[in-house]
């Protein structure tokens, strides 16, 4: 059977969560998937960015990670998504991409997908679980299958208990201590999972 197809697609105005799509990768091509990194393309105006250094800094470290297409979301088995809360729903640019979806959507090409999200904020009731709840629903529409981390693994409360997903605090610029287990072990998950379905529908019975 052939490797696992991971997308790991993230949104990141200042570089946590592309920090989290790193260790995501990095964790799914240990447990053998063949992952790509792509992030969500900017649409915020360019004079918001220019006023806060470290989103302007960041939009220039990443010019080089590609942006993702509708055609990754085609050739992936799975998807791992990371975005920060905004009001206790992804952003907008985020939304912005799947909402350009609807074609795949319509063509059954998003079904069983195996989905997994993370996301972060600066305080810890910012908003982390009604983030990957809400969009979760969107998933449900697809038809995909969800692969949270629950409480499968006790690493996950190094990153504060999230059974939807990795949740993040960030404080004064610092990713808190044992995140980056507990990403390692929802993105080794979410590789299970697709091993699982990808089986499955290659099997002939």
């Amino acid at each position: 059977m052939e490797n696992v197809k991971l997308a790991v697609i993230y949104y990141s105005s200042t570089g946590t969560n592309y920090q989290l799509a790193q260790w995501a990768a990095e964790a799914a091509k240990r447990a053998g998937a063949e992952a790509r990194i792509l992030k969500i393309a900017e649409t915020a105006p360019d004079a918001a960015i220019q006023s806060n250094p470290a989103w302007a800094e960041h939009v220039q470290a990443t010019a080089s990670v590609p942006t993702v297409t509708l055609e990754d979301l085609e050739w992936a088995d799975a998807l791992i998504f990371s975005f920060p809360t905004r009001f206790g729903n992804p952003p907008s640019q985020f939304r912005s991409f799947i909402d350009t979806t609807g074609g795949l959507w319509f063509q059954g090409k998003l079904a069983n997908k195996v989905v997994s999200a993370m996301t972060s904020a600066q305080n810890p009731h910012g908003g982390q679980e009604s983030t990957l709840l809400s969009f979760y629903i969107t998933m449900f529409h697809w038809g995909a299958i969800i692969a949270a981390p629950g409480y499968t693994s006790q690493v996950i409360f190094g990153a504060g208990g999230n059974p939807y997903g990795t949740s993040v605090t960030v404080t004064q610029d610092a990713i808190q201590q044992g995140t980056q287990d507990a990403v390692a072990h929802q993105a080794e998950r979410t590789v299970e999972v697709a091993k699982w379905v990808k089986t499955g529908k290659n099997t002939t019975i």
